[in-house]
């Protein structure tokens, strides 16, 4: 990969704090991310906006049909959010998303193993890609003989993923 600017790194404990999302109707929205995904809601705005999380936090995905109620997903071709990737902890956690998935009769568009990571990759009802994933411990991930990352793209094994 070619640098194309040459400023220091950023801090290496930034993170991703939260992805807002726009949504045409909240209630379906809250109906997938905490009765399908299992988020907690953290705090609504009428029908107009709705905060959810894990454990507590004050919120990882923010919903809203500010600019969006009734509105259609962008087409294809269209610049935009590709996916919102959401991290498990465990390899056993992955996996009950994925039982909770099948349970509410939802279609995976892919599930792929990375070598780094085992994913899964759906559509939430407004079209936005997710991609659900644990990591691998850092000692495990597949590295070129002189040390840099070397992920893959396979097919990841869901019976494998489902015996967990």
């Amino acid at each position: 990969m070619e640098d194309t600017k040459t400023a220091p790194p950023i801090d290496p404990g930034v993170r991703i704090g939260h992805v807002h999302l726009k949504v045409a109707d909240l209630s379906r929205a809250l109906d997938f991310y905490c009765g399908v995904l299992g988020f907690e809601l953290t705090q609504r705005y009428g029908a107009e906006a709705a905060f959810v999380s894990a454990g507590g936090y004050h919120h990882h995905i923010g919903l809203n049909t500010w600019e969006s109620r009734g509105g259609n997903p962008p087409g294809p071709r269209t610049t935009g959010l590709y996916h919102v990737a959401i991290l498990y902890p465990t390899r056993q956690a992955l996996a009950d998303a994925l039982r909770r998935l099948l349970a509410n009769g939802i279609t995976l568009e892919g599930a792929s193993d990375h070598g780094v990571s085992e994913a899964l990759y759906l559509r939430d009802p407004d079209g936005n890609g997710i991609e659900l994933y644990s990591d691998r411990p850092e000692t495990l991930w597949p590295r070129t003989p002189d040390g840099k990352l070397a992920m893959t793209t396979v097919a990841l094994d869901i019976d494998a993923l489902l015996a967990e």
